[in-house]
C-alpha cells in the first residue's frame, strides 16, 4: 500500500480508501467484518462512513455502518491509532426539528452519537455530508472548531460542496480564524468528471485541499457489470448506474474492456487506476461488498497506466 498526505496536512493516509455505506445494508455484518479485516491487513488505514448508513433501507435506523465499524475496533483488536477513521453529519437521524441540519445544535449532538456507535473517543476526519441551505456557515464552522480544540476532531471536511460555498467556507475560517476543511469528498468518475473538474479542482490545488472521491466506479458501471443490451438485472444498487446506460458510455467501456485484456487487468482496476494517477486525488472511497471485490480493487494501487491509455480515457470521457 502506498500513502499520501491528506491535502496540505501532515496526516498520512492509504491511496484507497475504504468506504462503508454497504455495510449493513447489501452486506452482512458478518462480511462486513471479514472486509475491515482485510482491508486493514492490506495496509488500508483509512475508512470513511457516515452517520446516516443506509437509512434509505427500510427497517435501518441509520448509524448501522457505524456501529459495525465500533465493533470490529473493539473485537478485532484493532489499535485505534493505526486507523483513520472519518464519518460525516448533516443527515435526519431522527424525528424531531433538530435532528438534522449543520446547526451547532445538531453538530453537537451528533458527534456523541457518532462517538458511541464508534466505540472511540475522537473523529480522525469530520466531515459536513452536503451544505445546509438553513444555517449559516459561521454558526457550522464554529461548532467544527469547538470540536477540534475539544480534541473530539482531529480535522474537518466536507462532501458535495459546490466551488462558491467551498471558497465561502474556508474564508470564514480564515477571517474568524476557525479551523478550516482541509478535504473535499466530491462524486467523481471516469462518467462524472465535469461537476469536480469544472471549478472544484483549481480550488482544491489552489487551497491544498485533500480529494477523496466517492463512487469511482459509477455505481458498478465501471466495473463492467452491466453490458449494453442485455439485461440490467435487479439489485439493490441498480437504480444508481441505470442513468450511465448511453451510447457515450458504452463506448468508454468498450474502451476499457480493451485495455483491460491488453494489460491483463479488470475493467474496476483500469478506471481507478485512472483516478489513482491523478496528482489531485488523495484516496478514491472503494466500496467493495465482498472480500473478491476488494482484491480486484487493491490490485489497481500497482497498476500504471501509459500516457497512451490515459489520453484515450480522458478523450473517451472529455465533458467540455
Amino acid at each position: 500500500m502506498q500513502y499520501k498526505n491528506l491535502g496540505r496536512t501532515g496526516l498520512k493516509v492509504s491511496i484507497l480508501c475504504l468506504g462503508t455505506m454497504q455495510m449493513g445494508w447489501t452486506a452482512s455484518e458478518a462480511d462486513s467484518r471479514k472486509i475491515l479485516n482485510a482491508a486493514f491487513e492490506a495496509g488500508v488505514n483509512f475508512i470513511d462512513t457516515a452517520d446516516v448508513y443506509s437509512t434509505w433501507s427500510p427497517g435501518n435506523p441509520g448509524g448501522v455502518a457505524e456501529t459495525i465499524i465500533g465493533k470490529w475496533l473493539k473485537a478485532d483488536a484493532v489499535h485505534r491509532d493505526q486507523v483513520i477513521l472519518a464519518t460525516k453529519v448533516r443527515g435526519r437521524m431522527g424525528s424531531g426539528p433538530n435532528d438534522e441540519g449543520l446547526s451547532r445544535t445538531h453538530i453537537l449532538n451528533a458527534i456523541e452519537a457518532s462517538l458511541r456507535r464508534l466505540q472511540t473517543d475522537y473523529i480522525d476526519l469530520y466531515q459536513t455530508h452536503w451544505p445546509d441551505e438553513h444555517t449559516p456557515l459561521e454558526e457550522t464552522l464554529s461548532a467544527l472548531d469547538f470540536l477540534v480544540r475539544q480534541g473530539k476532531v482531529r480535522y474537518i471536511g466536507c462532501s458535495n460542496y459546490p466551488a462558491w460555498q467551498l471558497v465561502h467556507a474556508l474564508w470564514v475560517s480564515d477571517r474568524a480564524s476557525l479551523a478550516r476543511f482541509d478535504c473535499l469528498q466530491p462524486h467523481y468518475n471516469l462518467l462524472h468528471r465535469a461537476e469536480f473538474e469544472r471549478e472544484l479542482r483549481a480550488v482544491c490545488r489552489a487551497f491544498g485541499l485533500g480529494v477523496i472521491p466517492y463512487s469511482p466506479l459509477a455505481g458498478g458501471f465501471l466495473t463492467g457489470k452491466y453490458r449494453r443490451g442485455a439485461p440490467a438485472g435487479i439489485s439493490q444498487r441498480q437504480d444508481r448506474a441505470l442513468k450511465y446506460f448511453t451510447d457515450q458510455n458504452w463506448a468508454l467501456l468498450d474502451l476499457l474492456d480493451a485495455i483491460a485484456v491488453g494489460r491483463g487487468a479488470t475493467v474496476s482496476q483500469i478506471a481507478l487506476a485512472w483516478m489513482l494517477q491523478d496528482e489531485i486525488i488523495t484516496s478514491p472511497i472503494i466500496g467493495p461488498r465482498t472480500l473478491e471485490q476488494l482484491r480486484d480493487n487493491l490490485a489497481s494501487v500497482d497498476l500504471k497506466l501509459t500516457e497512451d491509455e490515459l489520453r484515450q480515457l480522458n478523450q473517451a470521457s472529455e465533458w467540455r
